[in-house]
């Protein structure tokens, strides 16, 4: 399927970039990037259980997971403010900028946690600077994932657009799977005293190759005009299409906690909470996160052809009645049934997230689509994935129930199924 992409027409060129890309080439652009920074952004929730013991020690088990979760959130917090920060970039100074600052911005964080000195060394400060750390990490890739949705979708012929888009989801998923297979691989490699002592450090310095392979794949860059502006394209995005922006917040609601909880914490909580191993576990996240890749690119496909609306609304009311079953069947002593519930709940997220990127292109006219679709998305994931495990490990806390979060989770599809019956279709509309 790529490699039919090439055959469709580019965009006009400019005469700031007299060579437009081919559409391979943006794919290309737009996908690696997002693997990588993506690996950078998702490896801490990968070793929180680790992370918990040298930077947030305390005498209770689950207060001390609870810190780390808690730190993992605040990196999510901090997505709006890349979202503003960049989206202001993307949409004054254009798309390739924004991407290309991100990217960078990203891999300085993440190789200083790798390097970063623990609590039994220099005490609190260890606390505090992991979570500075994880705030810078959070406005990158507040600016990378939605700039990128936005470039993909401007380059895309309508009628694949959907398909095209989502290869930023594609990425950002493959990015969390690389994590998930070097945490599985480090653990099985290395014995816990290793892992506490260096291993989690080499799975942050190897970020490192985000800023070397990121930047020389998306030099010189090819981009669609920037616009000039008498007011802030965040002001425009607020005061002219407040009502659209709500709808990319409802929308992501659901996405946001269900995508965390699954492809971030399952790997903790099914340790936490049964008789499966980590290696074990981080295996079966893999094979879940496998199955989210193979499904997305055929349902964005299927909503080129029969509308993102229908694959929303079909995808999340799955989600609503299936949640608790899903989440009680990963629940079971066996690591079959682990994996069959995971793997299942992964491929009907994939069923309505394929439809999200270009459904919220579609929203916005260009010249504030990167700042409304980053605000929108970004607080959205702020408030319900980043918080999505720290969430759950309170509720487990408080109910006493293993299952609790499966409520949460079906009771956020119901919101998200909601927003979605109000999309109207554009698949076929040239994006200005």
């Amino acid at each position: 399927m790529v490699q039919a992409m090439t055959a469709a027409p580019s965009i006009e060129t400019n005469q700031r970039n007299p060579r437009p890309w081919s559409l391979r080439r943006v794919l290309t652009a737009g996908v690696i990037g997002n693997v990588l920074e993506w690996y950078d952004f998702a490896v801490y929730g990968f070793f929180a259980p680790v992370l918990a013991e040298q930077f947030f020690p305390a005498g209770d088990r689950m207060v001390s997971l609870l810190a780390a979760f808690g730190a993992f959130a605040v990196g999510f917090l901090m997505r709006p403010v890349g979202a503003i920060i960049f989206g202001h970039i993307g949409d004054r100074y254009g798309r390739a900028r924004a991407l290309l600052l991100s990217i960078a911005m990203m891999a300085v964080p993440t190789v200083l946690m790798g390097l970063l000195p623990t609590h039994a060394s220099i005490g609190v400060a260890a606390s505090f600077l992991i979570v500075i750390l994880r705030m810078l990490q959070g406005m990158a890739v507040g600016g990378e994932f939605t700039s990128s949705i936005v470039f993909l979708a401007e380059h895309a012929p309508p009628s694949r657009r959907g398909f095209i888009s989502s290869w930023a989801m594609f990425a950002a998923t493959a990015g969390t799977m690389l994590v998930s297979l070097a945490g599985a691989g480090l653990s099985s490699l290395l014995s816990p005293t290793e892992l506490a002592d260096w291993g989690w450090r080499a799975a942050f310095i190897s970020g490192i190759a985000v800023a070397v392979v990121g930047i020389i794949i998306r030099r010189n860059m090819y981009d669609i005009p920037a616009e000039t502006f008498e007011v802030s394209p965040v002001r425009l995005a607020f005061t002219r299409h407040r009502r659209e922006l709500l709808r990319v917040f409802g929308l992501n609601m659901a996405p946001a906690a269900t995508y965390y909880i699954l492809f971030v914490y399952a790997a903790t909580w099914v340790v936490e909470t049964n008789t499966i191993t980590r290696p074990q576990a981080l295996n079966i996240t893999a094979l879940a996160i496998l199955t989210f890749l193979v499904t997305a690119p055929a349902a964005a496909w299927a909503s080129d052809r029969y509308g993102r609306r229908r694959m929303l609304m079909a995808g999340m009311a799955a989600c609503l009645v299936l949640a608790w079953p899903l989440v009680w069947l990963m629940h079971q002593p066996y690591a079959a049934a682990v994996a069959a519930g995971q793997m299942l709940f992964a491929a009907l997220l994939a069923l309505y997230m394929a439809s999200i990127p270009a459904a919220m292109c579609e929203m916005f006219p260009h010249r504030v689509r990167v700042s409304a679709v980053s605000v929108g998305y970004g607080l959205a994931y702020a408030l319900f994935g980043g918080t999505a495990p720290a969430l759950a490990v309170w509720l487990i806390s408080r109910s006493g129930n293993d299952l609790a979060f499966a409520w949460y989770l079906s009771a956020l599809s119901a919101v998200s199924l909601t927003i979605a019956c109000s999309i109207r279709d554009r698949q076929e509309e040239v994006l200005d």
